[in-house]
């Protein structure tokens, strides 16, 4: 059980540092950093798009509009610690 346990736990890590990958595209490509026009970075902007958008597009229609300001990547990391530590803390211990 805890290989699985351990599994379960390192994708949602891998997920975290995914969705902070996506963030921090976002802003450089907002703020021009970034040369929008290659190949090579509209790829890894479509890649990183397609792995968040099935997870924060519901949470972007759940949270009120506010504005310029995208809460669902911190909404999302809440909720990948709350799995997280609910795995470790009380579905795992009642296999000990």
């Amino acid at each position: 059980m805890y290989a699985l346990f351990s599994t379960i736990d390192l994708a949602l890590q891998i997920y975290t540092f995914i969705l902070i990958g996506n963030a921090v595209f976002s802003w450089l490509y907002a703020f021009d950093v970034i040369n929008q026009n290659n190949q090579v970075i509209r790829m890894i902007g479509t890649l990183l798009y397609q792995a968040t958008e099935p997870v924060l597009g519901p949470v972007r229609r759940i949270l009120p509009n506010l504005g310029a300001i995208d809460i669902s990547p911190v909404i999302v990391f809440l909720v990948i610690y709350f799995i997280q530590i609910f795995i470790w803390r009380t579905i795992y211990p009642m296999f000990l």
